[in-house]
């Protein structure tokens, strides 16, 4: 069996419970890769993490920014989150019970002959001749600065039906994981993780309608307008610069990332939000 790791950059602790893993998982006869950050503190060899899709697992430490990190790396291989603060929705497992979350997963996976997962939708952003790396949580279109006098005019349909259009910064579309993230605090619903659904939620438009939860089966598209430059952003990292007038497809990514690990109870989780 394979075990990848992936942890917090720059963050001694994480480091450390790396180490640990891995001396854990090499005991067991395992093999372990780490990546090229968290193996240079340990004095060792590394990869990147997307050479870790051929593993049978990634175990990623610290927070949501190290999961999204190691999800576009490993893409449909099981992640189990370790979540050096308080646990949360994509990070399962506290650093005390990482080695034994680890261990359980490998007698599982020797009696069963494959990783429990469950999966989780990921959207992507299209235009003409480019696709954005899918996003977990968010695919966001905006003009080139946000603020008053910024933004720029945008158009939201539905497969082909006119949603809302308008001066805006710009619109954010969320998946139902996402939906407790950025799209929360632009003032998006909270979905529930077993919804399969988009949501849509206007950026400071000046004649805002309400955000819409649409199927994920729907396409969705975003024409911006009136503004010099403008971007498409998935999950807060990877953007892409588009020209107005210019129109963006949203919609489901054929390959979802995959949780390994115990569930995570929504609604406890929810208490543990700002």
């Amino acid at each position: 069996m394979d075990v990848g790791i992936v942890a917090q950059k720059d963050n001694a602790r994480a480091a450390n419970l790396a180490d640990e893993l891995r001396e854990t998982l090499r005991e067991e006869g395992v093999a372990v890769q780490v990546d090229c950050a968290t193996a240079s503190a340990l004095s060792m060899a590394g990869v990147d993490p997307g050479e870790m899709r051929d593993c049978d697992l990634v175990v990623s430490i610290g927070g949501d920014g190290t999961f999204l990190f190691t999800a576009r790396g490993v893409g449909a291989t099981p992640i189990l989150g370790v979540n050096l603060g308080e646990v949360g929705f994509l990070n399962a497992v506290s650093p005390d019970s990482a080695v034994s979350a680890v261990r359980e997963e490998l007698e599982y996976a020797r009696r069963t002959g494959t990783v429990r997962s469950r999966s989780v939708p990921r959207i992507e952003a299209r235009g003409e001749d480019w696709t954005l790396m899918p996003a977990v949580n968010e695919v966001v279109v905006q003009g080139p600065q946000r603020g008053h006098g910024q933004g720029c005019t945008v158009e939201v349909r539905v497969d082909g039906s006119l949603y809302t259009g308008g001066h805006a910064d710009g619109v954010l579309l969320s998946t139902p994981t996402g939906s407790t993230a950025y799209n929360l605090s632009e003032g998006g619903p909270l979905v529930h993780p077993g919804v399969s659904g988009i949501v849509i939620t206007e950026m400071c438009a000046t004649e805002a309608m309400p955000s819409l939860v649409v199927g994920d089966d729907h396409t969705l598209t975003v024409r911006v307008d009136d503004a010099d430059l403008a971007y498409v952003i998935s999950d807060g990292k990877e953007q892409r610069a588009i020209e107005p007038p210019a129109q963006v497809e949203i919609g489901l990514a054929e390959e979802p990332a995959r949780l390994a690990g115990p569930p995570v109870d929504f609604f406890e989780a929810l208490g543990k939000l700002d």
